[in-house]
């Protein structure tokens, strides 16, 4: 018989698994729209990926411990530098140059301005440009210095509007087929209370049995001083939840208005669900989650029929001018005083609000995710692409 061949061990070649890096730096105190679309995304990205490998570069403390269902289950990297801060590009380009990630999504409008890695950046809004008057001249010149020369480089440019897909591409001069527009979604967590939940949300957070619930901040375009030309007016207060304590004063809305201080994640819903209506009368909006939100919990919403929101809520809502107050005030008195008005547009805004889900939202992130690790790494990258 020949002689059996050495036994030799089988070589395993693994190979390599593709990063990405999503940014969770603006995650910091009460949820505003984009640090939940970003945790929203980096919750289901590793279930929906497996084959990735995904993590998270988060503010130099740290989330907050009370995140829950919203905390990433992914490795977390302190950033050097806070969010915005004066030394957070060179800093942001140490991290990533540390973390070599093959791929990094810049969730919000801070762009690593000196890295040159394969960048998706997800521009919500234009607000900064359109509504220049309304913002430091600081904050304006970095989005023409950092935020549109990066964008040109950025290897992809995701978006949440067709509103925002126009305004970023005239503003930033860029061309409108650059930008992807991927809606924001809305949570399962969103859903009518019954009515005892609402009931003890208003005792637990004083509230009256029926009131109208605003939301925003004291920045002009929110509009939110319309309020004070009806509210006093209205049959039941205005419920204003504006981020911080005395907006309602230092907007001078003393009559009818209650100026709630911050509320917890998770009494959102109920926030919502507990109240009337939502009173959304804002000049600008890159999206317009709350809307979403309200309709997910069974409110009613009025909305202004203008920029982005017409587009988010659809035939859902009642549209108005965010000039005629008096029509504010016709509307809102319809709403209360007509239960059939009331239950249509509960009925009207839960099938909306349907086509909006984080899921799908992800999903189509993660396609573009898959595209640009595709993509040859640009020069001084240390990125490995996919195979």
């Amino acid at each position: 018989m020949p002689a059996r061949p050495p036994w030799r061990p089988h070589v395993w070649y693994a190979e390599a698994v593709a990063h990405v890096l999503l940014d969770l730096r603006m995650v910091r105190g009460r949820l505003h729209g984009i640090a939940r679309y970003a945790l929203e995304l980096a919750r289901r990205m590793p279930v929906l990926a497996p084959d990735l490998h995904f993590s998270a570069l988060v503010p130099p403390e740290g989330l907050a411990p009370d995140l829950g269902a919203l905390t990433p289950r992914m490795p977390l990297h302190r950033a050097l530098a806070g969010f915005l801060s004066p030394l957070e590009q060179p800093a942001l380009a140490a991290d990533l140059v540390k973390l070599a990630p093959d791929a990094f999504h810049a969730t919000s409008f801070s762009l690593p301005l000196f890295w040159n890695g394969r960048l998706v950046a997800t521009l919500h809004d234009a607000n900064h440009l359109a509504l220049a008057d309304q913002y430091t001249p600081a904050q304006s010149i970095y989005y023409r210095v950092v935020v549109g020369p990066r964008a040109k480089r950025a290897t992809a440019l995701v978006t949440v509007s067709e509103f925002s897909r126009d305004e970023l591409a005239k503003h930033l001069k860029l061309s409108p087929y650059r930008l992807q527009v991927i809606h924001n979604g809305v949570d399962a967590r969103f859903q009518p209370p019954t009515q005892a939940e609402a009931a003890a949300f208003r005792e637990r957070y004083e509230l009256p049995a029926r009131y109208v619930a605003a939301v925003g901040n004291a920045k002009r375009f929110k509009n939110l001083a319309l309020l004070k030309d009806f509210a006093g007016e209205l049959p039941v207060p205005v419920v204003l939840l504006a981020g911080k304590g005395a907006v309602a004063h230092e907007l001078g809305l003393h009559e009818n208005v209650v100026d709630l201080e911050e509320l917890p994640e998770d009494q959102m819903p109920l926030f919502y669900g507990a109240a009337s209506a939502l009173l959304l009368p804002s000049r600008y909006e890159g999206f317009g989650l709350p809307a979403l939100e309200a309709m997910g919990a069974g409110c009613p919403v009025l909305a202004s029929d203008t920029t982005a929101l017409p587009e988010v809520v659809g035939n859902a809502a009642l549209r108005l001018s965010p000039d005629d107050a008096a029509a504010w005030r016709e509307a809102t008195l319809r709403v209360l005083r007509d239960d059939v008005l009331s239950r249509e547009l509960v009925e009207l805004g839960r099938e909306r609000v349907a086509r909006f889900t984080w899921d799908d939202c992800a999903r189509r992130t993660l396609a573009v995710y898959r595209r640009v690790l595709e993509a040859p790494a640009p020069g001084g990258s240390r990125g490995t692409p996919r195979r």
